[in-house]
C-alpha cells in the first residue's frame, strides 16, 4: 500500500466515525423534541436512516445511559445522562442555581409553581422549577421541552424574539388540547397582545386542568433571553386570581434581570 493510499484509507475512516456520531446526534436531538418519545422505526424515518443503523445507534447511546427504553410501549426517551449533563452546563453558568432562590421566594408568595424557562429552537427548556405547597405537582420539570405556541412561557419568547413575525408565521400550531390556538390569524393577535401588555397567558392550551401567567426576564441590554411563568390548576385558583398575581411575578422577573448570569 502506498503512503497516498494509506492516507485514504485513515481519511475515510474519520469520515466514517464522524458520520457515525451526527447520526446519534441527530437521534438525541430528534429524541429531544419528542416529550412523549419515540419508537426505533419512527426514529429511523424522521431522521431518514436505515432502521438497523438507528436500531444499533440507539443501543450504544442506552448503554451508554444517553436514551432510556421503556419495554413495555416500545419506546425510547432521553436518558439520565442527558440531563445530569445538562444540569452540569447550567449550574456552570450559574444559571439555573441562581434562579432558584427567586422562584422559591415566588412561590412562598404567591403559593403557586413557579418556572423559568428560555427557548430552544421551536420549544421552551425548562431551566428551573418550584412546586407550589398545596398537594398538586407541576409537570414541566427542568429538562423539559414544551412547545412555544401552547405554553405561557413560550408566548412570551416568541412575542419578543427578534424573529417573532417569523417564528408567528411558520411554528407548527399543533393541538395539545381542545382550546390549543390552531389558526395563525389567532395566534398571531394573542402574540401581539403580549407584546403590548407584557405578559401572556395559558388557558388549559396546553394541559388540561391548568392556566398560567409569564413575563419576558430581560438582560442588561434589554433582549429577553428568558421568561418566568406562574402555574397553578383552575380548580383551586380562578383566572382572574391568577391574574392578580403579576405584581409579584413581575417583581421577580426584574430581581431575575440583576441576580442571573445572564448572557
Amino acid at each position: 500500500m502506498t503512503p497516498d493510499q494509506s492516507d485514504t484509507g485513515v481519511d475515510s475512516d474519520k469520515r466514517d466515525k464522524s458520520d457515525m456520531v451526527e447520526k446519534a446526534l441527530s437521534l438525541l436531538v430528534l429524541l429531544g423534541d419528542s416529550a412523549q418519545g419515540a419508537s426505533a422505526t419512527e426514529l429511523a424515518g424522521a431522521a431518514d436512516l436505515p432502521f438497523s443503523t438507528t436500531h444499533r445507534l440507539l443501543r450504544s447511546l442506552s448503554r451508554q445511559g444517553f436514551v432510556a427504553f421503556d419495554p413495555a410501549s416500545k419506546r425510547y426517551t432521553l436518558g439520565i445522562r442527558v440531563f445530569q449533563l445538562g444540569q452540569r452546563v447550567s449550574n456552570a453558568n450559574g444559571f439555573a442555581g441562581a434562579s432558584l432562590p427567586v422562584l422559591r421566594s415566588l412561590t412562598e408568595r404567591t403559593r403557586e409553581a413557579s418556572i423559568l424557562g428560555v427557548r430552544d429552537g421551536s420549544h421552551v427548556l425548562t431551566v428551573s422549577k418550584v412546586d407550589g405547597p398545596q398537594a398538586f405537582r407541576v409537570t414541566s420539570d427542568p429538562g423539559t421541552h414544551s412547545p412555544l405556541h401552547t405554553t405561557a412561557l413560550g408566548k412570551v419568547l416568541v412575542a419578543f424574539a427578534d424573529d417573532w413575525e417569523h417564528l408567528v408565521d411558520s411554528l407548527d400550531l399543533f393541538a395539545r388540547t381542545d382550546t390549543t390556538i390552531t389558526e395563525r390569524a389567532v395566534f398571531r393577535a394573542d402574540i401581539e397582545g403580549v407584546r403590548e401588555r407584557g405578559y401572556s397567558t395559558m388557558r388549559e392550551e396546553n394541559e388540561v386542568g391548568m392556566h398560567a401567567l409569564a413575563v419576558p426576564v430581560h438582560a442588561i441590554d434589554g433582549r429577553v433571553v428568558a421568561a418566568v411563568a406562574i402555574a397553578a390548576p383552575v380548580f383551586r385558583l380562578p383566572f382572574d386570581d391568577l391574574l392578580a398575581l403579576l405584581p409579584p411575578l413581575t417583581s421577580a422577573a426584574a430581581e431575575m434581570s440583576v441576580r442571573l448570569p445572564l448572557p
